[in-house]
């Protein structure tokens, strides 16, 4: 059992506060099994996209925006932006790497420009930027379908394993 230990500087309301923000509203959520498995995240993010087309070194996705991906601001939630860069930009870079080599995430910076509404229709468009012996790097960029604002703008970087023996 874990004790809370209580700063004599919080006030009883900041206290109180923090706590029913993470037991009651956060903290006491249960996952349901069928939701808690391996792969269920990649089934939740291949709901969400259907690819336009792809091609060596780019593919394009349109992106719909349901309720279950968006935050409290009824916009889609970082997280779910983050997994779906990181989904397109794997598919992308599997366009180019063989089969035989494993990619490995080294990085994925994900800037966020403006934000994308629940319902809203997205163009999801992936392209390698560089890709070598060791490495592969994927620009993915997501516009408004209607208007095409940039929403949001990402850049993954793969190792390639293993590694190429110089």
């Amino acid at each position: 059992m874990v004790t809370t230990v209580l700063s004599n500087k919080a006030s009883s309301e900041a206290v109180a506060r923090v706590t029913k923000f993470l037991v009651h509203d956060r903290g006491a959520v249960v996952i349901p099994e069928k939701l808690d498995g391996e792969g269920v995240n990649s089934d939740v993010i291949r709901s969400l996209i259907k690819v336009k087309h792809i091609d060596r070194g780019h593919v394009s996705c349109i992106l719909t925006v349901k309720p279950y991906a968006c935050n409290v601001f009824n916009t889609l939630f970082g997280g779910a932006v983050g997994s779906i860069a990181e989904f397109v930009a794997i598919a992308c870079a599997r366009t180019v790497v063989n089969e035989d080599k494993e990619l490995f995430l080294g990085e994925l910076n994900v800037s966020f420009l403006a934000p994308a509404v629940n319902q809203a229709e997205v163009m999801v468009d992936a392209s390698v930027v560089r890709s070598g012996r060791n490495l592969t790097i994927v620009a993915i960029e997501f516009k408004l379908k209607d208007t095409e604002r940039l929403t949001y703008l990402c850049r993954a970087t793969f190792y390639n394993m293993p590694v190429a023996s110089l």
